[in-house]
């Protein structure tokens, strides 16, 4: 039987800004990854989240972003290899100790956003994120985008690795995300993706803006906790994947 990871970014509300259910999709992916706290989230409502993730048996992931609230961390930054190796590390920390305070462990890292973008293809950017993991604990699995730099750099670093495919992203004909500034980049009908993320599953295809058919080998699938139903669409997925005869099952330890 084929298997593979339903996961979602989570923990990022804030009073002031509340951008998914995160209970809900607890009840449905098997990996969360969860908000370091630079892009989004609060320290109470990040640990509530783990503390669900524990409760509903969920796989904990971190997901460090830019020092970038304001922007969600959805903006590209430059920034120094020094200060983004420790912005990292510091991340790590904070999501570390949250966890084991409510009984979990992180168990790999997920970056967030424009940082996710960036080491796709800037090696720099890749190998300061990859050290980072590295220094703080080279156990955890770095989930990054399929055919991306990161996980070259990852691998040649002896980092272990997991590819990860996006149900509500559209795709370029290079295999990279359709950027979220163009129109259709994101993409909201829970039956049409939810068939893409089957085909993927079985096939290892995704198809592009262009009509034609990206070649995808993913561990993983993401369902962004902030889109346009976002629950709805992770609900369909997971639906398909099951009738199709795909077992969902994290790809990091628990």
């Amino acid at each position: 039987m084929p298997t593979i990871d339903l996961n979602s970014d989570l923990g990022e509300n804030a009073p002031d800004r509340i951008v998914g259910d995160d209970a809900a999709m607890l009840r449905i992916v098997s990996s969360a990854n969860v908000s370091c706290g630079f892009h989004a989230g609060t320290p109470e409502g990040i640990r509530a989240t783990l503390e669900a993730a524990v409760a509903n048996g969920v796989t904990i992931g971190a997901h460090p972003g830019y020092r970038d609230y304001e922007g969600f961390g959805r903006r590209p930054v430059d920034v120094e290899s020094t200060t983004l190796q420790a912005h990292v590390e510091y991340q790590l920390g904070a999501l570390q100790a949250l966890a084991t305070a409510v009984g979990g462990r992180v168990a790999y890292v997920k970056p967030h956003g424009a940082l996710y973008n960036a080491i796709a293809h800037d090696e720099r950017q890749a190998r300061d994120v990859v050290r980072a993991v590295r220094a703080v604990d080279p156990s955890l699995v770095l989930l990054c985008l399929a055919g991306g730099v990161a996980l070259r750099v990852a691998e040649r670093e002896g980092l272990p690795t997991a590819a990860e495919a996006f149900a509500d992203r559209a795709y370029a004909p290079d295999g990279l995300l359709v950027p979220r500034t163009e129109p259709g980049a994101v993409l909201h009908d829970p039956a049409a993706v939810a068939a893409r993320m089957t085909r993927l599953a079985l096939e290892g295809v995704v198809r592009a803006v262009d009509g034609s058919d990206v070649a995808v080998a993913a561990d993983s699938i993401c369902v962004h906790g902030d889109s346009a139903g976002a629950v709805a669409m992770a609900r369909a997925t997971r639906s398909a994947l099951e009738a199709a005869g795909v077992a969902i099952a994290p790809f990091a330890g628990a």
